[in-house]
């Protein structure tokens, strides 16, 4: 009797443990990490981890930014460079943004809502996104000027991949 008894206890225990220790651990993920918020000395770093396709690359004048949209009533999420803050508060006149490799003298595509546009015309405007040209190209820069003379545009921003 006393072992039919030890063993029913021993039971429930175990069953208790197992069921609690979930319920523990999302509470523990539930609880907010305490971690230093971000300064402009130190900017937020992306997590190793999630699937931003820029997280190689080096940035000057760009950053990372995740969007989610519904065109044509299809949901999407993802990853596209934009200009910085401090970028996209200057003033541009008398030109045109737009993508240039240097090394080859190719020009790329903005995306525009859902539309790929080649220049555009404010700051807000300019969003790459991750496709087979920022992959194949080493170095990728957004210019403010005439696309018909990209050596004489000003370099406003640029992608550097990381070997």
């Amino acid at each position: 009797m006393i072992r039919r008894t030890a063993l029913r206890t021993l039971a429930t225990l175990a069953v208790t443990a197992a069921l609690a220790l979930p319920l523990a651990q999302g509470a523990q993920a539930a609880t907010p990490a305490t971690t230093a918020p971000a300064t402009a000395a130190a900017p937020a770093t992306v997590n190793a981890d999630d699937d931003n396709p820029f997280r190689w690359m080096e940035l000057d004048g760009l950053r990372a930014d995740f969007q989610f949209r519904c065109p044509a009533g299809r949901c999407v999420g993802f990853w596209s460079l934009v200009l910085t803050d401090g970028i996209a508060r200057q003033k541009f006149k008398g030109g045109k943004f737009f993508v240039y490799a240097p090394a080859t003298g190719e020009f790329s595509f903005f995306l525009d809502t859902d539309i790929a546009v080649r220049t555009v015309d404010r700051p807000g405007q300019v969003r790459l996104v991750d496709t087979a040209f920022m992959r194949s190209h080493p170095r990728v820069e957004v210019r403010y000027g005439d696309p018909g003379h990209p050596g004489r545009a000003r370099i406003v921003a640029s992608a550097t991949t990381l070997m």
